[in-house]
């Protein structure tokens, strides 16, 4: 844990001490070197399940493929961010580049705590460098209120499950993830049980974000620069399935009744926003509603606590983090373009940027779950658990398919088909660094086809 950790850290001088020359390329190249070295994570060699350096920071194979995810994710917002910055002063580019290192510090401490305080600390330090990001970077007079909407809903979700741990330490006398599996269950039959159940969960299910408690990330996609977008969509919201995984072990007895209805609204929320996609008219826009849908699918997955939902939802996870990065990145280079994120102003992309256009094909099919890609490999495990634990949800999963691949579809063809505007054929033309982020994206993911057991989670 710590050979990730300390060179992490050890980012912070290099971002401030390099010189400005070579500030971008040092960045990257120290990022780079993290994520590969965290592959070395994925080469499992513990029995016990943990494997630890000391006993507060340690990985499992739940925490292990975030982690890298998050740590494969630094150097590919630094890439994308490049081109907008680069203009800036030089001292606002070292603190943009360190709010990314102080987000990427805060995930791999939450993604590897063994204690749920430490995680919760972590779970809530992520929200100061993404806020300022979102509301300094932003594109429009609206990120203030994009920020004000991404804290608040998720401070309010979150202070009861504060009080709710306080709760468990009370009852149980620990908070490691170690101990408390084998702790006595709590017998819980009163009100209050169930309230302390909701609160538990209420602040994960907020920030994946559940149906009806997602209003704020449309709106914080929309304003925030291309790195915001990318870690929001690729890692922070799996901080919310990865909460509820390691909750749900301990809230047992009670999650047999008090799932229904939150399984049933992510359900009706798959259906709802990929509704709402089809209609979309703002690309970014489009891509946030999409990652709700998904990730709909994914609490649905783990509410229903069986090995298939679990592992189904990590995948699923992984996947969707690697591809709607890549969607925000392919989004952010046509606006960088274009300066509009309305797809009917810069639609017949392909005749100008035939390369793109390709990405921008794999992106879509991979986002739609193509045959072999880990997407659908999650979505299946999850419909097949839904189906096994009520054969009606399969009229729900199969609708929110279908409507999956009618808005990925329709985001193709509408900004990269049809004719091509006169006011957009004199555009830039795509850089060397724009097409190594988009293999940077898809290489993991089509790595993952070969050997999915890296991602399974507890299953195997």
């Amino acid at each position: 844990m710590l050979k990730v950790l300390v060179p992490t850290v050890m980012l912070f001088p290099t971002i401030w001490l390099a010189s400005p020359k070579w500030l971008w390329t040092t960045t990257t190249a120290h990022s780079l070197l993290l994520a590969l070295i965290s592959l070395t994570w994925l080469k499992w060699t513990s029995e016990t399940g943990w494997t630890m350096s000391n006993s507060y920071l340690a990985t499992d194979p739940l925490s292990t493929p975030l982690l890298v995810l998050t740590c494969w994710l630094l150097p590919l917002m630094i890439l994308a961010s490049q081109n907008h910055i680069n203009s800036e002063p030089i001292a606002r580019q070292r603190l943009y580049i360190t709010l990314l290192t102080s987000l990427q510090t805060f995930l791999i401490m939450a993604f590897g705590a063994t204690e749920i305080i430490m995680f919760y600390i972590m779970f809530e330090a992520t929200l100061i460098p993404t806020l300022i990001i979102i509301t300094r970077w932003g594109n429009q007079a609206e990120r203030l209120n994009a920020g004000t909407y991404f804290l608040f809903y998720t401070l309010a979700g979150s202070l009861p499950l504060l009080v709710a741990l306080l709760l468990l330490q009370q009852s149980t006398g620990t908070l490691s993830m170690l101990v408390i599996q084998y702790s006595q269950p709590l017998l819980m039959n009163s009100w209050s049980h169930k309230i302390w159940w909701a609160g538990c969960l209420i602040a994960f299910l907020v920030k994946m974000p559940l149906y009806g408690v997602h209003l704020w990330l449309p709106k914080a996609h929309v304003e925030a620069p291309v790195a915001g977008s990318m870690v929001l969509a690729a890692v922070l919201l799996k901080l919310g399935g990865y909460g509820m995984m390691r909750m749900m072990i301990m809230l047992e007895p009670l999650s047999k009744e008090l799932m229904y209805p939150f399984i049933i609204l992510a359900l009706w929320g798959v259906i709802m926003t990929g509704s709402i996609c089809l209609r979309q008219t703002d690309l970014k826009s489009l891509i946030a509603y999409s990652s709700v849908s998904h990730m709909g699918l994914v609490a649905s997955g783990i509410l229903i606590q069986t090995p298939w939902g679990f592992s189904g939802a990590i995948i699923l996870m992984i996947a969707h983090g690697l591809v709607s990065s890549m969607l925000f990145c392919l989004a952010n280079t046509a606006y960088e373009r274009t300066h509009s994120r309305t797809m009917l102003l810069a639609r017949g992309l392909q005749m100008i940027f035939p390369l793109t256009a390709a990405w921008w094909f794999i992106a879509n099919l991979a986002n739609l779950a193509l045959p072999p890609l880990p997407n659908l490999m999650g979505e299946l495990m999850i419909i097949t658990t839904l189906f096994n634990w009520s054969p009606w949800t399969i009229a729900l999963t199969g609708m929110g398919t279908l409507i999956t691949a009618g808005y990925s579809l329709y985001m193709y063809l509408m900004s990269q088909r049809g004719p091509t505007p006169s006011h957009i054929t004199k555009l830039s033309p795509f850089h060397t660094r724009e097409h190594l982020l988009m293999a940077l994206h898809l290489t993991p993911v089509l790595l993952l086809m070969t050997k999915p057991e890296l991602m399974w989670g507890w299953c195997y």
